[in-house]
């Protein structure tokens, strides 16, 4: 008997004889090509659901004295994401920890490119555990420059920030967003065995744009980072950013490869150009997309899929715990 055909999303048209890329999917979920807005916006102007007010108020502005106060870096200001203050003010932050140059030079993001000039802060991960404790933090996401001028990555500093956080703040949650540690299994392990409560390492993008928007990172790689600590009994997540000139086909299949080493939370949102510098923006991808993209991720077996034009890797993560 076959499949009840799924109902067309707002603003969507169907493609003539479009297989579903995945059998199990065949019948269920169809591929929406959504319409005017997407071509129309792409490379363009933003559309209006791209649009957020932002961060102020006396909360807000202690918050930036707190970090500021303790020499700290938050990825939040760094990468200048949109949802900044609302993360901030609900108790959750994003904390980028071992300065903030990156020896990798990637197309889409904004910390500055170079090589540090210092070694290790050991007296960061202090830091880290006082600001949070002051702002009030309840969940604390840990990320961090690329440092593959070191062996270690740089990974001692994740293992003993987690511990700080923990003693300081009683029942905090940590979320760690890591690097691929160039694939030295060591200095993941470091992190494995400090036990956060989430494993984050983000893919980006589909493999086919790599070379242009990762040009120092590799695929499998990355994906190994995410399986071997998914082998450990570490809830695992990852995200990508969309509008970069994916394909459809290509972002399901990377969802396949997540569902094939047991990932547990997906998240997908719109690149936006940090500068004229940066790679530009292939399409505005609109939400009708998004929601898609959700459905069929959670469809094929992921846990839980986080997806919207302002998600980022960060955006509600108390949620992801």
């Amino acid at each position: 008997m076959e499949a009840k055909r799924k109902p067309l999303l707002p603003g969507d048209i169907r493609l003539k004889a479009a297989p579903t890329p995945s059998a199990e999917l065949d019948g269920m979920l169809e591929l929406p090509v959504v319409e005017a807005p997407a071509v129309e916006n792409a490379r363009g102007k933003r559309p209006d659901w791209l649009r957020v007010k932002l961060p102020y108020g006396e909360t807000y502005k202690k918050l930036v004295e707190t970090i500021e106060g303790n020499a700290l870096h938050t990825v939040c200001q760094s990468a200048r994401c949109p949802n900044m203050g609302e993360c901030w003010t609900s108790g959750t932050a994003t904390f980028m920890i071992l300065g903030n140059v990156c020896t990798r030079s990637c197309g889409f993001c904004a910390v500055k490119t170079g090589r540090p000039d210092a070694g290790l802060d050991w007296d960061e991960p202090n830091r880290v555990a006082h600001a949070a404790k002051t702002m009030g933090v309840k969940h604390a996401v840990i990320t961090s420059v690329n440092r593959d001028e070191r062996k270690d990555g740089g990974a001692p500093i994740f293992a003993k920030t987690l511990e700080r956080l923990r003693e300081e703040i009683p029942g905090v949650t940590v979320e760690v967003l890591i690097p691929d540690f160039r694939g030295i299994w060591d200095a993941l392990q470091v992190v494995i065995d400090a036990r956060p409560e989430v494993m984050n390492h983000n893919m980006e993008t589909v493999p086919r744009l790599y070379r242009r928007v990762r040009p120092q990172a590799v695929y499998q790689r990355s994906l190994d980072v995410l399986r071997i600590s998914k082998e450990q009994g570490l809830r695992t997540k990852s995200g990508i950013m969309v509008g970069l000139g994916e394909r459809d086909e290509e972002v399901l299949a990377l969802m396949d490869d997540f569902v094939e080493i047991g990932l547990n939370v997906m998240t997908i949102g719109q690149y936006l150009q940090p500068t004229r510098m940066h790679l530009p923006v292939e399409e505005f991808v609109h939400p009708d997309k998004f929601a898609w993209y959700k459905e069929v991720g959670e469809a094929k077996g992921i846990e839980h899929v986080e997806s919207g034009p302002l998600v980022r890797s960060s955006y509600h993560a108390e949620r992801h715990v």
